[in-house]
């Protein structure tokens, strides 16, 4: 069922003053007007009607942006259904590479080198163990997926990545790990590697000139002292499990419209889960303080937020289908279907007669001049 509140209603109705009052980038703006004006008659749409009983009604287009809540499930199915190619019948482990919020400041200053920094260490980090033959000796794989915010919006970076339990060998042949499946590697002290990675690099990053910090030292120093969390998930039981885990995390955006109760008296509750006592709870935000953790999470025009390392990258596609040929042989892989067709070919019902399929009859165009175009 739509949801009776929307992220779109709270940018719409509280949009324009917190625009006045902040300082907002152009790119910014543009996917606050997106979503704002996501199927609605300024974008366009369709006029459709039923066969059957002569209905008749509007589907306006959507805007299509990462950022907006309510186009991301026809996204998702598609980039599911190209994954499925890739997933081996072997156990899957996900695990979760956080920086600190002593960094946030940075985040917010230069996010696309610091996001790019966050996947380059992640990735360094399984690489470094999984090329250790005390750990695993083999090429290891990793698809990643940036989240940068937390259940109560505020900034929170980390990764999601799924990692193969194992690799494959110089003989093209596929090695378990030594934890057989059990576990990957172990968290603290990939904890200490991560951070070693990442905070290397940020200075290099500090010499090179991309990023200008007063006291960059001051900041990176006491970080070496405290534990960076470094997240593994037991392995998943199958491919399936793989799959819904991919759906899960791939296309989510900071908040779905299903967890906005209320919008009144200028302020926005919302439900989230508190992880450290696992309970659900209701935050009440000003709209202006809602919209300004909403924006933070923006990224950077042409952002890959979505990345695939080592022999889950598209350059071993070929390598990666010859060796789940090999394992398939031995541990057959349960068939994934979905039970609805492409997105494309999926009939609409008619919500008048619930028996007729919903034909277009013409298009309608945009309200505003010229097609809008997604940022």
């Amino acid at each position: 069922m739509r949801p009776k509140y929307e992220v779109a209603g709270i940018l719409g109705q509280y949009g324009d003053d917190f625009l006045k009052s902040h300082q907002v980038s152009c790119q910014k703006r543009k996917v606050i007007r997106a979503i704002v004006n996501c199927r609605t008659a300024a974008l366009g749409g369709h006029l459709q009607g039923c066969p059957d009983c002569g209905n008749r009604q509007i589907a306006y287009n959507s805007c299509r942006n990462r950022h907006c809540p309510k186009c991301q499930a026809q996204q998702r199915e598609k980039w599911i259904r190209a994954r499925m190619e890739q997933v081996l019948p072997v156990p899957y482990f996900h695990v979760v590479f956080t920086i600190p919020s002593e960094l946030n400041r940075l985040c917010m200053a230069y996010p696309k080198q610091l996001y790019n920094l966050l996947f380059s260490a992640s990735w360094r980090t399984i690489t470094i163990f999984s090329n250790d033959p005390g750990h695993l000796g083999a090429r290891s794989g990793m698809t990643s997926i940036l989240h940068t915010w937390g259940q109560n919006l505020c900034l929170h970076p980390h990764v999601h990545c799924l990692v193969p339990s194992g690799g494959i060998d110089r003989q093209d042949k596929w090695k378990e790990g030594r934890g057989k499946g059990k576990y990957l590697f172990p968290v603290k002290a990939m904890g200490q590697v991560f951070r070693a990675m990442f905070l290397k690099q940020l200075k290099l990053l500090k010499k090179k000139g991309e990023i200008e910090y007063v006291d960059l030292q001051g900041l990176v120093d006491p970080l070496f002292e405290k534990p960076w969390v470094v997240y593994a998930k037991r392995p998943f039981a199958g491919a399936t499990s793989v799959i819904e885990y991919l759906g899960r995390y791939s296309h989510k955006v900071a908040i779905s419209n299903h967890r906005i109760k209320a919008i009144e008296d200028g302020k926005v509750h919302f439900s989230y889960k508190n992880y450290r006592t696992q309970q659900n709870s209701q935050m009440h935000l000003g709209a202006q303080e809602f919209i300004r953790r909403f924006v933070q999470h923006i990224l950077p025009k042409g952002f890959v937020r979505i990345r695939h390392f080592g022999i889950c990258a598209t350059r071993s596609k070929a390598l990666l289908a010859v060796i789940k040929d090999r394992l398939l042989e031995q541990s057959p892989l349960e068939i994934i279907s979905f039970a609805y067709p492409e997105w494309s070919q999926r009939p609409i019902l008619c919500p008048k007669c619930k028996e007729g399929i919903m034909k277009n009859i013409r298009i309608i165009l945009p309200i505003r001049a010229g097609p809008w175009r997604n940022p």
